[in-house]
């Protein structure tokens, strides 16, 4: 015959295992650009970015060297592709792509590159940038401040979760005991 006591602490080990798991931190990352990064080309009129889960609530900020905007309308999210549309033809210079999207998890990623379009940069454009130049990669973050460990303040609401339900088990055990004495 099983006593309580050894039923009380098997389910308070197959508790805690299941309370203390923490869900894995699915941040999305971006697979694929277009234009891409350090990329040369003709004025574009998008930019698609694929990333390597579905995404919500995506927004994209294309500038040019001197910090003016270049969308049109808002970036649209389908599965693990958003598509932000470019407002009129692009000079040539060098542009950044600015980007935030929301990962299956919950958590926003964000990140950012740079690519050229073909010709020579008209005033007001970073003259210095040509295709000659080596564009820096893209840069993401899982979380603005964050560092991108893979760390989660919702993994900490999880062991709190767990403490309190092996409490209340260890208390559990210890009444159990005090009835069959």
């Amino acid at each position: 015959m099983i006593r309580p006591a050894r039923l009380w602490a098997a389910s308070a080990v197959v508790a805690l295992v299941l309370c203390t798991a923490t869900p894995a931190d699915a941040h999305t990352t971006l697979k694929e650009a277009s234009p891409g990064p350090g990329t040369t080309v003709s004025p574009p009129a998008r930019i698609v970015l694929t990333y390597g889960d579905p995404v919500i609530l995506p927004q994209v900020v294309l500038t040019d060297a001197s910090g003016r905007r270049h969308e049109s309308g808002r970036a649209q999210a389908v599965d693990n592709k958003v598509t932000q549309q470019v407002a009129g033809s692009l000079a040539p210079g060098v542009y950044q792509v600015g980007w935030r999207v929301v990962a299956v998890d919950g958590h926003p990623v964000t990140g950012e590159y740079r690519f050229t379009v073909r010709g020579t940069p008209t005033s007001g454009q970073d003259a210095g940038g040509g295709s000659s130049a080596p564009a820096p990669a893209v840069t993401t973050t899982a979380r603005p401040g964050a560092s991108t460990s893979g760390s989660s303040s919702s993994g900490w609401w999880w062991i709190a979760l767990g403490t309190a339900l092996a409490a209340l088990v260890v208390a559990g055990i210890a009444l159990t005991r005090r009835r069959s004495d």
